[in-house]
């Protein structure tokens, strides 16, 4: 209970005990003096201040640049690549600076770096529409020339396996007055997407591209290298004829691949997915061969000859000689028989003794044609036979574990080594005829022991910056802790203060004691003890309040 007022309603005039207090908490806090009121206002003002800027900190993370000075095309795709990855960009500078949260900062790079972005931006004919007013004929022709290169770039990047590309012409200066013009050439550096090759009509393609984009070039004087180094094509159909092409070369790296998925998949079983390694050389013949043989068969043996065609001619004929030798009786007598054999040589005629007449002519003639054999044989190999296979393989040594838990390496047996080769030569599909070679060994491999990091934790990174990033609320916070213990807390005490703690109250009229002499109240002993203790807890607990009492009453006697 507290006291409202000393002075009874039935006595005016009677000096002030106690002066009168505010009842509720807001008037108490109006009564402060001058300086608490701005004290209390001045913190609660700093407070929300301060809960404003967590509030912003929080929702605004801090942004670092990503990338800068990149042209229109380069940033439209880093901007559509930022929304699929859900990442928050600001623009700056113009619009020529992308930002990003810096702690994504090196995140994103890497994912845009895998998805090939940036490109860089590529000048084309475009250059051609800004010149300048004085420009020389030398300065006309280079930027021609970077606009030809720039137009041939962005077509070949346009093919699917190639990533990025530059081309670098040759262009020589025509001169009527020379007898022998140099011819121009060009030379194609394409960087080609991972797991990606150009086969032999992609090659001609791009060949027969910057050839016919440039006046009297031939496309023998284009050359065309990938991103290692190798010279992909040296004459019209892109193909190497010093090594394979890359369409033979993806054929042995898939032969060979094979090879090997074989080997690890009959073995990982045994001896396990991390205890083996696999390779397969495969020595591949692509040379194409062919062959024309005629073959021509001898009449002459047992069997008989076949014939083509038969002709006969006999001719005989009566003798118009006439007679002639010594006439008589043995030139009158008629001719002896012919004795000439029908096959064999003819025996000269026999004239008649005498000089008798001769006898009749006759003539023989025959053609016989035989068949003739003939064999016309072609040959034509196929290309893309293994010739001849080389395998590799190491396996592990086996590790064991005592009862102790000790680990140890033991070598495998020469049994299970024979046991392993064999499987392996089964797989690949082994031939020594062809001269196929397999290897099977047993070492213990290395293990790369992982160092421990002995950086004290203070000094760690993600400590570093766990702490700058909570920096600025730890700062906020304690700011707001001495905004509250430093104005707002003294002034909430100060009004509570305020309050008279009296227990002894009068509640009604009939409870006030009689006014004695002098015109202070008439209290009875028990009542004036308890007042009076009362008197001295307040004087003691509110100095200021007794004094100003006490000064009101030597005012008022006076």
């Amino acid at each position: 209970m507290e006291v409202t007022a000393a002075r009874p309603q039935n006595m005016p005039g009677t000096p002030t005990l106690i002066q009168p207090v505010p009842e509720g908490f807001v008037q108490r806090l109006m009564a402060l003096p001058l300086q608490r009121k701005l004290a209390l206002g001045g913190g609660v003002a700093a407070i929300i201040a301060i809960i404003i800027a967590m509030v912003m900190w929080s929702q605004q993370a801090d942004y670092k640049v990503l990338y800068a000075n990149l042209s229109d095309k380069d940033g439209g795709a880093i901007i559509a690549q930022l929304s699929q990855m859900n990442v928050p960009y600001k623009h700056a500078d113009g619009g020529n600076a992308i930002l990003v949260p810096a702690d994504k900062v090196h995140d994103v790079r890497l994912k845009l770096a895998s998805a090939g972005l940036p490109k860089g931006s590529v000048v084309g004919f475009e250059a051609m529409e800004n010149q300048r007013f004085g420009v020389t004929q030398f300065q006309e022709r280079l930027n021609f020339q970077r606009g030809l290169e720039g137009e041939l770039t962005r077509t070949i990047e346009s093919m699917s396996a190639v990533q990025s590309a530059r081309v670098h012409l040759a262009l020589p200066n025509q001169n009527g007055f020379f007898r022998e013009q140099q011819k121009p050439s060009a030379s194609v550096l394409v960087t080609l997407n991972a797991g990606r090759t150009l086969d032999r009509a992609q090659l001609a393609g791009i060949v027969h591209l910057v050839s016919s984009s440039v006046p009297e070039m031939s496309p023998k004087a284009v050359s065309v290298v990938d991103q290692t180094g190798a010279l992909l094509s040296d004459n019209p159909d892109g193909s190497n004829q010093q090594g394979l092409d890359a369409q033979q070369l993806q054929y042995v790296n898939q032969l060979e691949t094979n090879y090997t998925k074989r080997i690890l998949d009959i073995l990982e079983p045994v001896v396990g997915r991390d205890n083996l390694r696999a390779q397969v050389t495969a020595e591949v013949d692509f040379s194409q061969v062919e062959s024309t043989a005629e073959e021509y068969k001898p009449n002459q043996g047992k069997e008989p000859a076949s014939v083509r065609s038969m002709q006969t001619n006999e001719s005989n004929g009566p003798s118009s000689a006439q007679p002639s030798g010594i006439p008589g009786a043995a030139s009158n007598q008629p001719p002896v028989p012919a004795t000439a054999p029908i096959n064999g040589a003819s025996a000269p005629l026999q004239t008649a003794q005498g000089g008798g007449l001769s006898g009749a002519n006759s003539h023989r003639e025959a053609v016989t044609n035989y068949e003739v054999d003939k064999t016309v044989r072609v040959t034509r190999n196929a290309t893309g036979n293994v010739k001849r296979l080389n395998a590799a393989v190491v396996v592990n040594h086996r590790t064991v574990t005592d009862a102790k838990g000790k680990t140890t390496t033991t070598p495998l047996p020469q049994e299970e080594l024979d046991k392993l080769t064999a499987l392996v030569r089964e797989s690949i599909g082994f031939s020594q005829d062809r001269g196929d070679s397999v290897r099977v060994i047993n070492a213990p491999f290395k293990t790369t022991k992982i160092e421990e990091d002995n950086t004290p934790i203070w000094k760690q990174p993600w400590l570093q910056d766990l702490l700058r990033t909570a920096a600025v609320p730890l700062a906020l916070v304690v700011l707001a802790l001495i905004v509250v213990y430093g104005a707002i807390r003294p002034a909430i005490q100060a009004a509570q203060d305020a309050k008279p703690k009296l227990d002894a109250v009068v509640a009604d009229d009939e409870a006030l004691p009689a006014v004695g002499e002098g015109g202070m109240p008439a209290l009875e002993a028990p009542v004036a003890d308890l007042r009076l203790e009362d008197a001295r807890r307040l004087a003691a607990e509110n100095p200021a309040a007794v004094a100003n009492i006490v000064r009101n009453w030597v005012a008022k006697d006076a």
